[in-house]
């Protein structure tokens, strides 16, 4: 290019101009590339990870603590942590009629009756445990139990039958226990009328549900078995509404409380508190991802400063041969574009691929912890959560900070005399 080509040159021959330089140093362009696309790639990750263990929370909440939308008595409500079985759902209808009628509201998928009852094992080295009748045949035609395998959890034998008397426990539970499927477990709880009901079940299968507070401390029954052993005649202590889709909740909980009446108490699973907890933590997760960004582009800063930097005898040889300050800037900047749009690229590629295998590879969180959030609901394991949302929210990350981050620098060396920059 000579002087006039320079002085007369349009956005197509800066455009050419700043094409050609990236690949005058391959080095250089690489080192630049590299930088844009590992913080792109890391902000994904993170913000995947992110997402990950809140569907994780979202679903064990659904699946074990709510459902999309639960109905308990008034009094159930007020004393529920210790599961108290004399207050069964007070609406005149058995369990079976109240499922169906709430099943009967649109966009109700499904509606199932629960019974949850504290026992005390005896000849066990595990002392407490917690009885849950279910209708585990239907349910798990809805539900996933094993989160991470996507599967009803069971590992050996089968779940008690509809009245039988059978049960089944964690592998947790059976490991601790030195319990095997045959054996009996004989047990002591308190009926709905405050007397003892001893029982010794038999064990019939084992399963693993992946949620570490079930799998150590839960022996499922058949709920038709349980409401006959704690006296709730054809009643039920607990309904489990699922919807179509889980923003139906609301809809849903609304039909509800017309249907059921003022003694019952109609909670959406929004309403849970470890999910509002996450809500109200969003803030918190805001601010470590905001800074998380932020040491992200630190490193696409010192990147781009350092490679202008390097180039200040060439920034003088530009201006010496007739253009302009805002040409060179204007280079730069182009410069900058190509080289995010390449390192925006690589880091939504590799990031998205790791999110898509995380995604259905799952690894394990409960490791990361130690097994200190046991009690926490969530999974032992986590999925990220592949977008391309995400992705495109990385990709434009990239460029947008790469953009601005070379347009400082460039900036402050094009009001570099000419002579000047050639002499340092």
């Amino acid at each position: 290019m000579n002087t006039t080509e320079y002085g007369r040159g349009g956005t197509g021959t800066l455009l050419i101009i700043a094409y050609r330089n990236i690949w005058r140093n391959i080095r250089r362009t690489a080192l630049c590339i590299t930088a844009v696309g590992l913080a792109v790639f890391f902000t994904i990750v993170m913000q995947a990870m992110g997402d990950g263990m809140i569907r994780s929370i979202n679903e064990v909440v659904q699946v074990f603590e709510t459902g999309h939308v639960s109905v308990v008595s008034a009094q159930y409500e007020a004393e529920q942590e210790y599961y108290p079985v004399q207050y069964p759902v007070e609406d005149g209808k058995s369990a079976a009629e109240l499922a169906e009628a709430a099943k009967a509201i649109p966009g109700v998928k499904a509606a199932f009756p629960r019974i949850s009852a504290y026992a005390t094992l005896q000849n066990s080295t595990v002392k407490h445990a917690l009885l849950w009748g279910i209708e585990m045949e239907k349910e798990a035609q809805i539900n996933y139990f094993n989160l991470s395998d996507r599967t009803n959890g069971l590992v050996e034998g089968r779940y008690p039958e509809p009245g039988s008397k059978g049960c089944a426990i964690g592998t947790a539970l059976a490991r601790k226990a030195g319990l095997r499927i045959g054996d009996r477990i004989p047990l002591k709880t308190v009926s709905a009328q405050f007397s003892d009901k001893i029982w010794s079940p038999e064990i019939t299968g084992i399963f693993e549900f992946d949620y570490r507070k079930y799998d150590e401390g839960v022996i499922i029954v058949s709920f038709e078995r349980l409401q006959q052993l704690l006296v709730l005649g054809d009643g039920t202590q607990q309904l489990f509404i699922y919807g179509e889709r889980e923003n139906q909740s609301d809809t849903i909980a609304a039909a509800l409380k017309n249907l059921i009446g003022d003694r019952n108490v109609v909670r959406d699973w929004r309403d849970n508190y470890f999910v509002a907890m996450m809500q109200q933590s969003m803030g918190i997760y805001i601010i470590i991802y905001l800074v998380f960004l932020i040491v992200a582009s630190f490193l696409i800063v010192n990147t781009v400063v350092m490679i202008i930097h390097e180039r200040i005898k060439e920034i003088g040889m530009m201006g010496s041969l007739g253009m302009t300050r805002a040409e060179i800037v204007t280079v730069f900047f182009f410069e900058a574009i190509f080289l995010s749009i390449a390192g925006s690229l690589a880091g939504v590629l590799i990031g998205g691929i790791t999110t898509l295998i995380g995604s259905f590879f799952p690894f394990d969180f409960s490791t990361m912890t130690g097994g200190s959030m046991k009690d926490f609901p969530m999974s032992g394991t986590i999925f990220l959560e592949f977008s391309p949302l995400i992705l495109l929210q990385g990709f434009l990350f990239g460029v947008v900070i790469t953009s601005i981050c070379t347009l400082i620098p460039s900036l402050r060396s094009a009001f570099v005399e000419p002579v000047e920059a050639l002499r340092s």
